[in-house]
């Protein structure tokens, strides 16, 4: 139906992706009489659970959690641009210094910024440079960076790449010394929280991991369930069903959740399916019924949730319960 069609007492707006009607005189006021009834009535008529505020502690970690979040974005970043200088002067140098965000590459391009300076350098001096405050380059790395700069393919060795190359590397050396900064003040807090230091009992759940949970939802024993902390993560099975395809197929999981904390949450799934017992047990009896191994992870992960919220109700570390245990 086109606008001209439609009735003169409503007025076609978009709402939710859909066509919806309205009267027009809504469409035509705006008082503040109007907006204050418009927000009043669905807590008149759904009664939403009144919020909780977080304590100060919970409150402090979050904020550490985000800055040191910002401060590894920055970090990332001036990697990224380092490779870029790094592929333009000397390309050959990751052969040998295999990550550039590393203490010995961030020592070495700011000394010889490119090829050409490790070309002109004293292999006595290079392998005499000292990169972390105790190790040395040594003599076998000094020689082959100084042959390899020799034959290098790069061609951009003049004094504006060699800047910004010093610049990106004292910019990564303080963003390391501003990150192990914020990591000891979030253990330090995290040693001062009740169920962030209970959660670092579980195998698995590392300092950063418990401080990102703290961070993220609180106190899990907020929700009414495990299963319920588990939905607000996003570890719940999704179900697609259309016409004659039946919702027996494998679907996904369901795309709502806290996609952050579960992003953060799977590299400590993948060490707990290998170093915890039990989470490792659980892991493989999927395995051998036939289950992928992502769907595994997606359940281990579940499983670990599971025992997040048992650790933070009874407020007691995780123990794992043996079948005479349970018996009595």
């Amino acid at each position: 139906m086109t606008l001209s069609r439609w009735p003169w007492w409503c007025t076609p707006v978009r709402a939710f992706g859909s066509i919806a009607t309205v009267p027009a005189q809504i469409a035509r006021t705006k008082t503040d009489a109007i907006g204050a009834e418009g927000l009043a009535r669905p807590g008149f008529e759904k009664r939403p659970a009144p919020s909780r505020l977080h304590d100060e502690a919970t409150e402090s970690l979050r904020e550490l959690v985000r800055h040191r979040d910002r401060l590894r974005q920055d970090f990332d970043d001036r990697v990224r641009q380092l490779h870029r200088l790094v592929d333009l002067g000397f390309p050959e140098l990751t052969r040998y210094v295999r990550s550039l965000d590393s203490m010995l590459a961030t020592a070495l391009i700011a000394e010889y910024p490119t090829a050409q300076a490790f070309a002109g350098a004293n292999p006595r001096r290079l392998a005499k440079l000292r990169y972390d405050g105790c190790h040395f380059v040594g003599p076998a790395l000094a020689d082959q960076l100084v042959a390899a700069a020799k034959r290098s393919v790069g061609q951009h060795h003049g004094p504006v790449y060699a800047l910004q190359a010093r610049h990106l590397c004292q910019d990564l050396d303080l963003w390391r010394r501003r990150l192990a900064e914020v990591e000891g003040d979030i253990e330090g807090l995290l040693d001062a929280h009740e169920v962030g230091k209970l959660l670092t009992s579980i195998e698995g759940i590392g300092p950063h991991s418990a401080a990102r949970i703290i961070a993220a939802v609180g106190d899990p024993t907020r929700f009414r369930s495990a299963d319920a902390f588990a939905a607000y993560v996003g570890v719940v099975p999704g179900l697609r069903q259309s016409g004659k395809q039946s919702g027996r197929t494998r679907a996904p999981i369901a795309p709502m959740g806290n996609a952050r904390l579960r992003r953060a949450l799977w590299m400590p799934v993948l060490g707990a399916v290998r170093r915890n017992p039990w989470l490792r047990a659980f892991y493989e009896r999927l395995r051998a019924a036939g289950k992928p191994p992502k769907l595994a992870l997606v359940a281990a992960m579940r499983k670990l949730l599971h025992a997040i919220y048992s650790v933070a109700r009874n407020r007691r570390p995780f123990v794992i319960e043996t079948e005479p245990a349970r018996a009595a």
